[in-house]
């Protein structure tokens, strides 16, 4: 008998032995994410959590650091007991910012992970119910709501007592075992207990012929089906009902079954709860867009984890996962009499996404993997510059303006770069002072251009002629594309006036990136800034040194590579660079220097491969000294590309045509466009 799996003696018996599970839904989904590898991440300046299993996939979520850590926590300590189990978690936050796109993902990972043998789903049903008498033709009834075999098993005896006496017995649980197996304890729904009553009628309480009456089955793992995850959507207010979550009174059944008491003749399967019941996610979109009795249902559901019709009740353990705009939020709240919902609700904020770095894999998913084509069906090239050029923007609009710092500060301090003497404690500061704001709206990262915007944008930019005709997606478009955007689709004055003087900001960021692009072009290599960048860095670090000698050649052993090199000092070089910079007096170059030397001194024995090129302002001027003195004749590499006239200035112009192409993955079109741009006085800081 108990070699047959699908007895409930062998589920209880393989319980026992670990290697089936009983878990509430909490329960289930925390291990799920705690058995993944957690790393320490420091995000604008705190410490928080990263969880490695939100981070796989080719599509996974980026960023959102502070609100993954709040749903861990939640679904921790729902899955210890604490309050949080009856509450739902709802992720409040501006359109397009990832929301949906976070549940869907937890939803499918905790679907992969219940497909894995160990942690398979399990539900139980009734046989041979047409020998009752009292179901007409009905044969087999499996659980409505997915109860798990260990439910029936604590229900088996009215007596709790005796039930437990009837376990050690027969499986041989210990008292200990007991003891956890019931604190999941719930009783059988309505229709469960009501048929299990009739069985023992049928049986006259023989337990050995009435467990013959029970097959256990696991629970199909199937998306379509909107079983284990279930997604309830917002609907008009006509259409929807709570029989959509509750289910309704059967009309086929009642042709069966005689008894009218039976609650049977409710088919829960109807509503999106029921098939969630057994230990699974029920994802509810824009909860409060629904109508009030509808939420009303839901207040319901939250509090008592029960689905109640008729004034039966199906106990039911589900994880339960909403979203909801600010606007409809906010309309939420205001009507008072609603407050009991909200105090039910673990309400999470959730920002835009404000590290430009990060940003750029946002960027990759809109842009998309596969290979775009023009209207003609001919491949479009995408210039390499044109994810920065979208993410920097994109970014900028997110971040409040703030005293303490520039935008382009707030921006590097947000993705963890240096930004002068400004340091991660001052943007850890604006942002609290920020969050106090009691208006969601005005904190940290919660207002700016969503990724359906961005979406946009780059779906106006492919549908240009000019996109279509150079079969290119070039970067400087992008933002023509953003104007449009702003002005068509944001209706704030306020936000769109700023937003468009981020837009300035971001091309000043793009030019400065040209600069940099065309220096590695004119040098032929692809690093060529980056290397002069770190030889002043190495100047100034070696300028002090005890064992320079008169040739000013200093040794020092490169951290990268550990190898010994040699560098000569140039202070003609090092006093232009610092020149750029602005540093007039000795004691600002002093000072200065000292600064480098002491990021150097920080950063370097964390990370040996890092280079300076996140400092911005040091970038710019190393890249200006070699541009401006490096052609002779020309007075500057722009003189030289702008005028073509003789054939040393064209020759240099077909030669960086030509890295481009070959080492910096430009094509023609933008390679062209990249140096027109370049040659002009557009952007200019």
């Amino acid at each position: 008998m108990t070699n047959n799996p699908k007895t409930l003696q062998h589920h209880m018996t393989a319980v026992k032995e670990g290697k089936r599970r009983f878990e509430n839904a909490f329960q289930g989904v925390s291990r799920m994410i705690l058995e993944s590898k957690i790393e320490k991440v420091v995000v604008n300046g705190k410490t928080t959590y990263d969880f490695s299993i939100f981070r796989n996939g080719s599509k996974h979520v980026i960023g959102m650091y502070d609100e993954i850590n709040s749903f861990v926590s939640y679904v921790k300590d729902a899955a210890e007991g604490g309050s949080s189990k009856e509450m739902a978690f709802v992720l409040v936050g501006e359109p397009g910012n990832g929301k949906t796109f976070f549940v869907e993902y937890l939803a499918g990972k905790y679907r992969a992970f219940l497909s894995k043998e160990e942690n398979r789903k399990y539900t139980f049903k009734f046989l041979n119910l047409d020998k009752l008498g009292n179901y007409g033709k009905i044969n087999a009834i499996e659980s409505q709501t997915y109860e798990d075999p260990m439910i029936l098993a604590m229900n088996l005896i009215e007596d709790p007592e005796q039930n437990k006496a009837y376990l050690a017995k027969m499986i041989g649980f210990s008292d200990e075992e007991i003891e956890m197996l019931y604190e999941n304890y719930r009783p059988l729904g309505a229709c469960s207990g009501y048929i299990w009553n009739d069985i023992k009628n049928h049986t006259g309480g023989d337990m050995d012929a009435m467990l013959k009456l029970v097959e256990i089955t696991p629970v199909p793992l199937t998306e379509s089906l909107g079983t284990v995850t279930g997604k309830y959507p917002a609907k008009d207010k006509i259409t929807s009902s709570a029989v959509d979550l509750l289910g309704e009174e059967s009309i086929q059944r009642l042709l069966h079954i005689t008894d009218t008491n039976n609650p049977y003749r409710f088919d829960l399967r109807r509503g999106a709860l029921a098939r969630v019941a057994g230990g699974g996610i029920h994802f509810s979109d824009e909860i409060y867009k629904n109508k009030k009795d509808l939420v009303q249902v839901y207040l319901g559901v939250i509090q008592n984890r029960n689905i109640e019709i008729d004034g039966f009740k199906w106990p039911i353990d589900t994880l339960i996962v909403a979203t909801s705009n600010n606007s409809e939020f906010h309309r939420f709240l205001s009507e008072k009499e609603e407050a009991p919902i909200v105090d039910r609700c673990r309400i999470c904020y959730v920002s835009h996404n404000t590290n430009y770095k990060l940003q750029k894999d946002l960027t990759l998913y809109t842009i998309g993997s596969e290979t775009r084509t023009t209207l003609t069906r001919e491949n479009l090239h995408q210039d390499p510059n044109l994810n920065y050029a979208a993410s920097v923007a994109a970014v900028l609009t997110r971040l409040p303006r703030s005293e303490k710092l520039t935008p382009v500060e707030t921006m590097k301090l947000a993705a963890g770069e240096v930004a002068g003497e400004k340091s991660i404690k001052t943007l850890a500061e604006v942002i609290d002072t920020l969050n106090q704001d009691p208006e969601i709206i005005n904190r940290f990262g919660q207002k700016g251009l969503g990724q359906r915007n961005l979406g946009r944008a780059i779906q106006l930019m492919i549908e240009s002629s000019e996109t279509n005709e150079g079969k290119c997606m070039f970067a400087y478009d992008i933002y023509k594309a953003l104007d449009r955007i702003i002005l068509d689709y944001v209706t704030e004055a306020n936000d769109r006036t700023k937003y468009l003087e981020d837009l300035k900001t971001a091309k000043g960021l793009y030019r400065e990136r040209i600069m940099t692009e065309m220096f590695n072009a004119y040098m032929d290599e692809p690093l060529a800034i980056r290397k002069d960048v770190m030889n002043y860095v190495n100047m100034i670090i070696g300028i002090d040194a005890e064992n320079l000698g008169p040739d000013k050649m200093w040794k020092y052993k490169d951290p990268q590579t550990a190898e010994l090199k040699a560098l000569k000092i140039d202070e003609r070089y090092i006093n232009s660079v610092e020149e750029r910079l602005g540093l007039k007096t000795e004691e600002q170059r002093e000072s200065f220097r000292t600064s480098i030397r002491k990021i150097y001194g920080q950063k370097i024995s964390v990370d040996p491969d890092y280079d300076f090129m996140d400092n911005l302002e040091l970038v710019k001027a190393v890249t200006d000294v070699r541009l401006k003195s490096d052609i002779a004749g020309a007075g500057s590499l722009i003189g030289a590309l702008a005028n073509r006239t003789n054939e040393e200035n064209q020759k240099l112009y077909d030669r960086m045509i030509d890295t481009m192409l070959t080492t910096l993955g430009y094509c023609k079109t933008c390679a062209q466009k990249t140096i027109e741009y370049f040659c002009t006085q557009e952007d200019e800081k």
